[in-house]
């Protein structure tokens, strides 16, 4: 019979994510089956899965740690925000629904049914289950009808151990003060507490690790130093994306999109020694550079418009006259065609809207999403890559007659006649070690020999290590129930 553990955190951006990627691996390097496990995800970062459904990245990377494919069942409910009120809800990998946040409510009864479906799935499979939850359980305004937290804890019958961010300062307070916030039952239902990110001697915070257990109750796993190596990992949310300005490198520009979506082609790309890539904010000018590389959108036409609004359409016409080079992926591509038309009304009023007019291709936002892993050839190199497919709409013009890629004996992708501007809608390309280095090649750049797999595989062995040396495993897994 599996057990299972769940972590949740005293506040957002604790380090949940991280903790489990570590988790899963230490496990499953001692021989358990291991799975992760998040009820309800909220992120426009999405990884699409082996049995054809899109979860978030995150669990595919904690899936990564387990040694195993990622499969919905590992985030059954994922939330993708389309507007600061709305968000499209993906249940066991297919879009559900588009709803408002005042409306979400309603829904989770039918949710949480699908949460526990999905969770006893795993567990019939596994020796562990390793949950993590989402936020905070101390946000208790939101604790009627939760499936993130204490609700599907208490539905689950799974014990929690709570992490606190120690980097933010107020470490003791984010603890104790969930303890005292929470219903008594709730409370009753954490059995461990580790404090995360520590700078220093961690053995300066002994005093601090008594009082933390002497007000609540709770057994003290220990406490996790900073690990450094985070950024070697690939980034849940666009914030941790390392920006890595460097004078002496080929330069790559990255617009922050209001909904950006599927950034995890940029985490090869930020681990090039080679390369300078910076993360640009709205209300700063797109800096001159080698590649202005526009990333993929949850709301193409929004962020189409907001991209204006920064000025980054003029950045960007004189980065092109400059010489400069650009690549869309995905709601990047559909964004530098002549337009982008929604009859549907899917991200808002019907109608159709003009993009930037750097590539002579048409958009046409359609409901069916498509969800495919692709593996196609590099024209120019002859190299093969392999990714994912995760959008609506299709794309049409005479610059698709120039497609760089090639899937089956069908080209993919636009190009200008100069192949300066280049647009496709394959996420994940620039993994791929041989292709990485000859795109790098075109625009000057010379990149050593690296496998990014295998950096990342290396980076969660250290990860495991890290926390194994930090944190009391044995007593840890001794607080996972049977389930």
């Amino acid at each position: 019979m599996a057990r299972a553990i769940m972590v949740q955190g005293a506040g957002s951006n604790v380090g949940k994510s991280m903790l489990v990627a570590g988790l899963c691996r230490h496990f499953t390097r001692a021989g358990l089956r291991v799975r992760p496990f998040k009820p309800q995800n909220m992120s426009n970062n999405a990884a699409v899965t082996a049995d054809g459904g899109e979860i978030g990245r995150a669990q595919a990377l904690q899936a990564l740690a387990c040694g195993v494919e990622p499969l919905v069942d590992m985030n059954p409910v994922l939330l993708k925000p389309e507007t600061d009120t709305g968000a499209q809800v993906i249940v066991q990998g297919r879009r559900l629904t588009t709803v408002r946040a005042r409306d979400y409510a309603a829904l989770k009864p039918d949710l949480m049914a699908a949460c526990l479906d999905s969770f006893r799935r795993l567990a019939a499979t596994s020796d562990l289950v390793i949950v993590e939850g989402a936020g905070s359980p101390a946000e208790i305004n939101l604790r009627a009808g939760d499936i993130a937290n204490m609700g599907f804890a208490e539905a689950a019958g799974v014990p929690v151990i709570l992490a606190g961010d120690i980097d933010r300062g107020g470490v003791i307070a984010q603890l104790v003060g969930t303890a005292a916030v929470l219903d008594p039952a709730d409370a009753a239902r954490i059995k461990g507490f580790v404090v995360n990110k520590f700078r220093g001697d961690v053995r300066l915070f002994d005093g601090g690790v008594t009082a933390i257990a002497d007000r609540t109750g709770w057994t003290a796993l220990g406490v996790v130093p900073w690990f450094d190596d985070a950024w070697k990992l690939p980034a849940e949310d666009i914030l941790d994306i390392r920006s890595t300005p460097r004078d002496d490198a080929l330069r790559i520009a990255v617009p922050r999109l209001g909904r950006i979506a599927n950034f995890d082609d940029l985490d090869p790309l930020s681990a090039e020694p080679a390369l300078s890539v910076e993360v640009i904010a709205p209300g700063r000018p797109l800096p001159v550079c080698d590649l202005v590389l526009i990333p993929g959108s949850k709301a193409t036409i929004a962020d189409l418009s907001a991209f204006r609004a920064n000025g980054w359409d003029i950045d960007l016409a004189a980065h092109v006259r400059r010489g400069g080079h650009v690549l869309g992926l995905c709601g990047g591509y559909q964004m530098l065609g002549r337009t982008v038309a929604d009859p549907n009304g899917l991200e808002g009023p019907p109608g159709a809207v003009p993009g930037l007019g750097l590539l002579d291709v048409e958009t046409v936002l359609h409901p069916a999403k498509h969800l495919a892993r692709v593996a196609a050839t590099d024209i120019e190199s002859g190299c093969t890559v392999s990714g994912y497919e995760i959008h609506l709409g299709r794309t049409s013009g005479p610059d698709t007659a120039r497609g760089w890629l090639m899937r089956d004996g069908v080209s993919m992708g636009a190009a200008t006649a100069d192949g300066r501007v280049r647009g496709c809608y394959l996420h994940g390309l620039f993994a791929d070690d041989a292709f990485r280095a000859a795109a790098l090649a075109r625009l000057g750049a010379s990149v050593g020999p690296r496998d990014h797999a295998a950096q990342v595989d290396a980076t969660l062995d250290a990860l495991a290590d890290h926390l194994a040396r930090a944190l009391d495993m044995k007593t840890l897994f001794g607080l996972a129930s049977e389930v």
